[in-house]
């Protein structure tokens, strides 16, 4: 984990970051890498992750490379999110995913994340894309 994702690392882990175990091991301006423990209770049936898990993780991604480009004071916001799913996330597994922008206008930063099973085969891709709200 380089500093600047153990810094980040800290602030997001008392939220939902936390309780669904995300672990970021790198952030820089060109993108996000994290991984994710598929553990039973983030599974909609035995062995399974659940989708809405997976979405989470993506979006928590797209939204810590938007933080890495605000301005001083500005926040910002999911606007639009799209999943596709392509296999399961298995219990057990560590999943990991790979953040990079699209674009990064001035007021909306559009992020795709692919999050990829211990395989190495896609389990799902997200297209995220977040509006800049000015402080």
């Amino acid at each position: 984990m380089d500093d600047q994702a153990a810094a980040i690392q800290a602030t997001i882990q008392p939220f939902l970051a936390g309780t669904l175990g995300i672990r970021l091991t790198s952030v820089t301006k060109e993108g996000v890498t994290a991984e994710l423990l598929v553990r039973d209770e983030i599974c909609t049936v035995p062995g399974v992750c659940h989708g809405g898990a997976l979405m989470a993780f993506a979006d928590q991604l797209g939204a810590v490379g938007t933080s890495v480009h605000l301005p001083p004071g500005a926040g910002q916001t999911t606007i639009e999110s799209k999943t596709n799913f392509y296999r399961p996330g298995i219990a057990g597994t560590t999943l990991t995913a790979e953040c990079r922008p699209v674009n990064l206008g001035r007021r909306l930063h559009t992020w795709q994340t692919n999050i990829r099973g211990a395989d190495g085969k896609l389990v799902a891709q997200v297209t995220q894309t977040q509006m800049v709200l000015e402080g």
